[in-house]
């Protein structure tokens, strides 16, 4: 998975995450973003645990990120790229739809 340019997917990364460490962590403490997506063996959701994972990103420096942390960082450019389609948008209710829900919890408000 480390086959991508990292100046490119770090611009987007920046770009899309458009919630700040405080508004994310505030998020993932909701019960609607711990049971938004799909849940795994441990009880967690997907989306959830991706979130957790892009807090402790956004605490480094760009120069002390790791591989896991550039493979997290490629997978959350790629979920906006599926999840931001216009297509994928509810038509109503935008705000309490699983759709936003989800996309909180990979650091992206997409009502803001």
């Amino acid at each position: 998975m480390s086959d991508y340019d990292k100046e490119k997917i770090w611009e987007e990364f920046q770009t899309k995450q458009n919630m700040t460490s405080k508004e994310l962590e505030q998020w993932l403490d909701t019960e609607e973003s711990k049971n938004a997506g799909k849940e795994m063996d441990n009880g967690e959701t997907v989306g959830h645990s991706s979130g957790r994972s892009i807090l402790k990103i956004k605490e480094k420096k760009k120069s002390d990120l790791t591989k896991t942390n550039w493979d997290k960082i490629n997978e959350t450019v790629g979920y906006y790229h599926q999840n931001l389609n216009v297509s994928q948008r509810p038509k109503n209710d935008v705000e309490n739809s699983a759709w936003y829900y989800a996309l909180k919890n990979w650091g992206h408000d997409a009502l803001k």
